[in-house]
């Protein structure tokens, strides 16, 4: 919202406040002429000036003047704002010294008391979350109380130390795990917390109790939670037999399906989404899985039809949650765009894009809209589309320099986007992502030592960020350079990020690169499995093509072209080799 609608909305909202308290005391009589506002000049002047403030980068005074007024009037909305200031000024105590002075003014609101719940978590408070947890849900109505219930470990979603929050949540829960109406939903709460923790017997203790209290109800979902834990042929075996007894429950296949999407199933993931479309074909989110697994095996046109048929259920008035429709139609209208866009069809990319509405997605949206415009030769078209992104915060603020270093990095403007990312390093000197994206840019530019001089920053500004250690690993050994220092690298970024696909064909290059071929093609194998991805492939390819196994070089290489014909390590490959296919 820009500062004039703010202001505006702000104004409004305590004129409606003032206008309101008014109407309860003083009844207009019939006759009388139109009422004006009862906001005085000193409130106005005072929400003017909050407002100002904040647009010339002085919270402090803007927080002051605003929860002074939200005190004055009363007005939840102001309260809300004075909160939203102190949050994006990253001082959480203030935060919550405005939540609690909401909580004051309207002790039944779940609004202010959510707040309190949530500031208090982030600030690791945790001997205080017990009262306002407990509030939370009795706050809610009856008929909302189980969704309520259910939502409640996404609170803790950031939190350390998962053990204590599960035994806060069991104690909060109290009566409820006991009630016949919530036991379900409560224990099932319980359990995912407790698997967070890594107390897999608990867990799996609390899905029994959630499945006996309500053998028909949703808890027993949370056993498709404990498929990656060391309970996991059993919880297993329980899940596939409840599915076999109960084959219509879509909530439970479609917990299952995400679970194994988690631990990169994609083929049993895709049988179950199949499944719910044949048992429930209404059931709008297995269609978005189903599209997004499709356009994993490269299933384009199948891809297209399932997301298609996502959008149109998905905006039907019955399909869920507000929240959880947008965030489907979002990625929804994202692949669809870029389906376009591998058909060479940018009208209907555009068109795509411009259903997305949502503030939170527009760094994303507008970042694919001036993709559109570069590959149409208006590169400086695109770049003011993102340079006019707002910029109020120094997370938007890095948002904007990182969507336009991309933009220029994809098109090759490489000294463009030194120039844009040097500054964002001088103006924002402690984030280490753009430190990182600088030392990319700089390597792409042949400034070899300046690249690794970037990266041993990064190291020591942000010792557990895997990337840069993989980036500068993976940079010695793609030139031959140190390659047990480059291997004793890439397995640091290991141990920070195990498992990472792209880190593993780090350290199968490096392996190729030391002469190990055998171990080099295991790892690469194995990371091309895990991630079907067009650079992987060119280096799988070579391995296999330097031991002799041409065909099946060919063939990963073929792979890899239909991913994307236009990666730079896959066609630098094939031209090196002088492989035609």
């Amino acid at each position: 919202m820009s500062f004039p609608l703010r202001l505006a909305a702000l104004l409004l909202a305590a004129t409606m406040g003032a206008q309101a308290q008014t109407e309860k005391t003083q009844p207009p009589k019939p006759e009388s002429p139109p009422a004006t506002s009862a906001m005085s000049s000193a409130l106005f002047y005072q929400l003017l000036l909050g407002e100002l403030n904040l647009l010339n980068e002085e919270a402090g005074a803007a927080f002051s003047l605003l929860l002074d007024a939200a005190r004055q009037t009363g007005d939840a909305r102001l309260f809300q704002r004075s909160v939203e200031i102190a949050l994006q000024s990253r001082a959480g105590d203030s935060a919550l010294q405005a939540a609690r002075a909401w909580q004051k003014a309207e002790p039944k609101s779940r609004d202010a008391n959510r707040n309190v719940l949530q500031i208090l978590i982030a600030l690791n408070r945790m001997d205080e979350v017990l009262e306002p947890l407990k509030r939370e849900i009795r706050l809610a109505a009856a008929n909302e109380r189980e969704a309520v219930i259910n939502a409640l470990p996404r609170y803790f979603a950031r939190t350390t130390n998962k053990k204590q929050a599960a035994n806060l949540l069991e104690q909060a829960l109290g009566e409820f795990l006991n009630n016949r109406a919530t036991a379900a939903a409560a224990w099932t709460s319980v359990g995912r917390l407790r698997l967070e923790a890594k107390e897999y017997g608990p867990a799996l203790e609390a899905a029994r109790r959630a499945q006996s209290s309500a053998p028909r109800a949703e808890g027993p979902a949370l056993l498709a939670l404990l498929l990656m834990d060391p309970a996991r042929p059993q919880a297993e075996a329980m899940v596939k037999k409840y599915l076999e007894t109960e084959p219509a429950r879509s909530e439970m296949r479609l917990e299952y399906a995400r679970r194994l999407l988690e631990g990169q199933r994609y083929a049993e993931a895709y049988e179950q989404a199949r499944q719910i479309n044949q048992q429930q074909p209404e059931f709008a989110e297995a269609w978005l899985i189903r599209g997004m697994l499709e356009l994993e095996k490269n299933e384009t046109d199948a891809a297209e039809q399932s997301l298609q048929r996502y959008v149109k259920l998905a905006k039907a008035p019955s399909s869920g949650s507000q929240s959880e429709q947008n965030r489907g139609l979002v990625q929804a209208f994202l692949t669809l765009a870029s389906i376009a866009e591998k058909r060479k069809d940018i009208a209907a990319a555009e068109a795509w894009l411009a259903q997305i509405t949502d503030p939170q997605d527009m760094v994303r949206v507008q970042s694919r809209r001036a993709d559109l415009m570069a590959r149409q030769g208006r590169l400086e078209e695109g770049r003011k589309l993102l340079q006019a992104l707002p910029e109020r915060t120094p997370e938007q603020a890095r948002a904007k320099f990182s969507a336009e270093a991309q933009l220029l990095r994809e098109h090759k403007q490489y000294q463009a986007a030194y120039d844009l990312l040097l500054q964002a390093t001088q103006r924002l000197p402690q984030d280490h992502e753009l430190q990182y994206d600088l030392a990319t840019v700089a390597e792409k530019m042949g400034r070899l030592e300046e690249m690794e001089r970037i990266l041993r920053g990064v190291m020591q500004l942000k010792p557990d960020y895997p990337h840069s250690y993989n980036a500068l690993g993976y940079s010695l050994a793609d030139r031959g350079q140190r390659l047990d220092e480059a291997r004793q690298l890439i397995i640091k970024a290991l141990e920070l990020a195990p498992g990472d696909p792209f880190i593993s064909d780090s350290l199968g290059w490096v392996e190729f690169r030391r002469g190990n071929l055998s171990e080099a093609q295991r790892i690469l194998q194995e990371a091309y499995k895990k991630r079907p991805d067009a650079e992987i492939a060119a280096h799988l390819g070579e391995v296999l093509w330097s031991q002799g196994q041409r065909d099946q070089a060919m063939l990963v290489w073929r792979e890899g072209l239909e991913i994307n014909a236009d990666n730079e390590t896959l066609v630098e490959t094939l031209k090196r080799l002088n492989v035609k296919l």
